[in-house]
């Protein structure tokens, strides 16, 4: 192996390092499944079902309606839905 793809693959270990311990707030869309007691059941960016609170205070939501989530920092544990989602013509906006 040369010394330029020694450089390379050491660098880009040292990326890899980094990058897996970055997190982010991560917004994404998804669909009201149930509305329970306990908040509202939505699919997570995995796919699995979660339940969660609206941080829109006196906003109603309903069963199958889109909305944008919320997840800070990449802990699921504190999951939100932070908007909802208006189909217009084919686009979709934020409220």
């Amino acid at each position: 192996m040369s010394l330029g793809e020694e450089l390379l693959k050491t660098i880009q270990i040292m990326i890899n390092r980094k990058l897996k311990n970055y997190k982010v707030d991560r917004t994404y869309e998804s669909v009201i499944k149930e509305i329970t007691p306990k908040g509202y059941v939505i699919l997570d960016r995995y796919g699995s079902e979660r339940t969660v609170q609206c941080c829109i205070p006196g906003l109603e939501l309903r069963k199958m309606q889109q909305v944008w989530v919320r997840e800070p920092m990449g802990n699921l544990k504190k999951l939100h839905i932070r908007g909802v989602i208006e189909n217009t013509n084919n686009t979709s906006r934020r409220r």
